[in-house]
């Protein structure tokens, strides 16, 4: 092998130990080895359908139960649901208002957007605004429950504790307090981007979200919106997720107690659960119709642990299908074409296809090349054979100016590493599973750090609160899908990445973590405080 290659594998087996080892370059462990992903393959007991035989569903807006000259106020029950998803029994989901994905919101920015959740589902929830530049009190953290009608917190200490943990005595404050409805208040002082919301209670973070719990959130402003980018039903947000299903119809996942008393998945799947179904906002392997026009399509990856390698199939004349626009924390600054796009989960691209490029009557599917078997196919695109109208929308060669914090200036420069436990089936950041009120970092509000995360394994990091600029990668520039404001980054097995941001105004505890959700749920969590 050469040298370099030689050195990467060596790296990363020496990063993950523990008995760990890289079989051509990627990294193994438990024994269980998917090239490019985390996990283990949990596999369907019920009959799947074929792909592209039911369109696409898109999510429908919420309207405001209430507005004023300031704000919009919205009200979601979390209940469950019977959903037709595979053909023939139907699958109860824990949905955010009877469907999965959730009602999409709709903010603007500047304008304050105000939800209130009641929860009707068996067991207590948490709400985070992924990508919200939002106040402590209203971000989601873990242990602030929205319990069911009549239920009480379980667990010692009003939590059951993650692996590793050993007390959560003193930790909680008043916004931590339990309640059956609660209140989130998002500022919407930020720019327009793509934002999803999904449940986040600690320790069952993971089957939540599998069981249905997400929906998307986007943020309008002037100066998108003054872009001649394609808009109404030529803007497509496309949640991407995988998921298993029992022979009953219902979802299938290993949870170690479905009555969620004990946090974490079975000994076989703590690298991550993958599914063998690729759903788009809800539905197998959909298929959508596309007159020869630019489309705008928000790709949002909301699978527990699977990444995507998304590419067109066939692809346009000339390649460079993907133009991508937007990222996890909104524009650009200039158009990036792609012939595919590495995609983690809770990553979101905001991409434009224009299937003018393409013979009428072209079936063009979006493919996963990370995948094989049944997960190699996400949907379609049915190329009209009809005249299109006069395409009213372009790509501009400067989408928006993005002042980025400068790591001169930086007050501070941390490093987190993102490791399994040694003799433990949970995960840690610098060594420590993830205990609530012991932060990692103490941060001053107004000023600049440099954050580097190291890993051992794949693990897309999540930061809380502000977006950052990916400034490094290994030491080297940034990779070709790090480009503009972002909130997660992926990261390989024995890699580094730097980022740098500004924190600013509120103060608080907020999250670092995996959002790889069963790393996420088996302790591999930090807190750090804004003051």
């Amino acid at each position: 092998m050469s040298g370099g290659i030689g050195r990467r594998r060596l790296l990363a087996a020496a990063a993950l130990g523990g008995g760990a080892v890289t079989v051509g370059g990627w990294a193994m462990a438990s024994g269980a080895l998917t090239p490019g992903q985390p996990g283990l393959l949990l596999r369907s007991q019920a009959p799947l359908p074929p792909p592209y035989a039911v369109p696409l569903p898109v999510p429908s807006v919420l309207a405001p139960v209430r507005s004023d000259g300031t704000t919009d106020v919205y009200e979601i029950t979390q209940r469950t649901a019977r959903l037709s998803i595979l053909p023939g029994p139907e699958t109860t989901a824990w949905t955010y208002g009877g469907t999965f994905p959730g009602p999409t919101l709709v903010s603007r920015s500047g304008r304050r957007t105000v939800v209130r959740h009641r929860n009707e589902l068996p067991h207590p929830t948490v709400v985070h605004l992924h990508g919200g530049h939002t106040p402590y009190g209203s971000d989601g953290y873990p242990t602030a429950l929205i319990l069911p009608r009549g239920g009480t917190v379980p667990g010692a200490g009003g939590m059951a504790a993650m692996p590793g943990m050993t007390s959560m005595a003193g930790t909680a404050d008043s916004h931590d307090s339990a309640a059956v409805v609660r209140t989130y208040t998002y500022p919407m002082e930020q720019r327009a981007a793509t934002l999803w919301y999904h449940d986040h209670r600690m320790g069952f973070t993971g089957p939540n979200v599998w069981y249905g719990l997400a929906g998307f959130h986007l943020v309008h402003d002037d100066e998108e919106e003054a872009l001649p980018l394609p808009r109404g039903d030529r803007d497509i947000p496309l949640m991407i997720t995988d998921r298993s299903f029992a022979a009953d119809g219902s979802f299938r996942y290993p949870a170690l107690d479905p009555a969620q008393r004990t946090p974490g998945v079975g000994t076989r799947y703590k690298d991550g659960v993958l599914g063998d179904v690729i759903l788009v906002n809800g539905a197998p392997w959909p298929v959508v119709p596309a007159r020869r026009l630019r489309y705008r399509l928000r790709l949002l990856n909301a699978s527990n642990a699977r990444r995507y390698r998304l590419a067109l199939d066939p692809p346009p004349p000339g390649g460079a299908g993907l133009v991508q626009i937007g990222g996890d924390g909104g524009l650009l600054q200039t158009p990036l074409a792609h012939d595919s796009l590495d995609i983690a989960p809770a990553e979101r691209f905001d991409v434009i296809v224009d299937f003018s490029r393409y013979r009428p009557g072209t079936r063009v599917r979006l493919v996963n090349q990370l995948g094989s078997g049944s997960t190699a196919a996400v949907m379609r695109f049915d190329v009209s054979t009809a005249r299109p109208p006069d395409d009213d929308s372009r790509i501009p060669a400067r989408l928006s100016a993005i002042p980025t914090p400068r790591p001169d200036r930086a007050t501070a420069t941390r490093t987190f590493h993102f490791q399994r436990r040694a003799g433990s089936t949970g995960w840690t950041i610098n060594g420590r599973p993830y205990e609530p009120g012991r932060p990692l970092a103490t941060v001053r509000l107004g000023t600049t750090e440099v954050w580097r995360f190291v890993t051992d394994f794949h693990h897309p990091v999540h930061l809380h609160l502000n977006h950052f600029r990916v400034t490094a990668r290994n030491g080297r520039s940034p990779g070709p899908y790090d480009a503009g404001w972002k909130d997660t980054v992926d990261l390989r097995p024995a890699e580094s990445v730097e980022i740098v941001t500004r924190f600013t105004d509120y103060p608080g505890r907020y999250m670092l973590h995996c959002h790889n959700l069963e790393h996420e749920d088996m302790a591999m969590m930090a807190d750090f405080v804004t003051e």
